[in-house]
C-alpha cells in the first residue's frame, strides 16, 4: 500500500536536500508489515498490537483517507484467509475515504455488480473480467483475489487449488487450513472420501495435532 503524501522534513539543516519521511509512514509500514506476517502465520495476539500501532500511527496524520487504507490492508489480508467481517473500521470511514478505496472495499466483500473496474488496483482488475486467478503472481495479492472470488461465488476448483497451494509454498498457517477447509467441503459433497481423509490428515498436520 503506497501513501500518497508530500514528504516535508528536510535531514539537518546544512547537510543535505534529500528529504527524509516524516517518522509516522515508516512506524506504519513497518507495523502493517508485521500485522500482515503475523496474522497469516496465525499468530493473532501479535497480528492485533501490529494493527494497532499501524492505525495510531496513521490517525496522528488526522487524514481519512490514510486511516481507510490501514484498514483496508486488514480487510485483505483477512480476505486473504477467508474471514470476513465486513470491514467495520473501513466502514466507519467511507464517507471520506477516495473513490479508489471504495471500489476496493466492494471488491473484497464481493459485491461486484456494478463495480468500478477501473477504480481497481491493477492487478485485480483482470479478476473480476476473468474470474481467474490466471494473471496474478504475487502470493498475497493472489490469496485476497481468491478470497474476493469466493465471496462474490465465482471461484473455480482450479483456484481453490492454487490459493491452497499459494498458502502451502508460503507457509501461512492461517489461509492453509481455510482453504483445506473449502477442498475439504468439496470433496464431501462430491463424495470423494478418499480425498476427504488426505485432506484431513493435512489439516492435521497444519494444525500440529499430526
Amino acid at each position: 500500500m503506497k501513501y500518497a503524501m508530500t514528504l516535508l522534513a528536510l535531514v539537518l539543516a546544512g547537510c543535505a536536500s534529500k528529504p527524509t519521511p516524516p517518522s509516522w509512514q515508516p512506524n506504519a509500514k513497518d507495523a502493517l508489515d508485521g500485522f500482515t506476517d503475523d496474522y497469516l502465520r496465525g499468530n493473532t495476539a501479535a497480528a492485533n498490537a501490529e494493527f494497532a500501532r499501524a492505525r495510531r500511527e496513521t490517525t496522528s496524520t488526522g487524514r481519512a483517507d490514510l486511516v481507510a487504507q490501514v484498514e483496508l490492508v486488514r480487510c485483505a489480508t483477512l480476505a486473504a484467509a477467508l474471514e470476513f467481517d465486513d470491514c467495520p473500521g473501513f466502514a466507519a470511514l467511507a464517507l471520506d475515504a477516495t473513490a479508489q478505496q471504495r471500489a476496493y472495499a466492494a471488491y473484497l466483500a464481493g459485491r461486484w455488480e456494478g463495480l468500478d473496474v477501473a477504480a481497481l488496483p491493477e492487478q485485480h482488475r483482470a479478476v473480476v473480467g476473468t474470474g481467474s486467478l490466471a494473471t496474478i503472481t504475487d502470493p498475497l495479492s493472489k490469496l485476497v483475489a481468491a478470497g474476493a472470488l469466493l465471496k462474490a461465488g465465482r471461484i473455480q476448483p482450479g483456484d481453490v487449488e492454487a490459493a491452497t497451494e499459494t498458502a502451502s509454498a508460503q507457509g501461512w498457517r492461517r489461509p492453509l487450513l481455510m482453504w483445506l477447509g473449502v477442498q475439504q467441503k468439496r470433496a464431501e459433497a462430491a463424495g470423494d472420501a478418499a480425498s476427504v481423509e488426505q485432506i484431513k490428515r493435512r489439516i492435521a498436520l497444519a494444525s500440529g495435532v499430526r
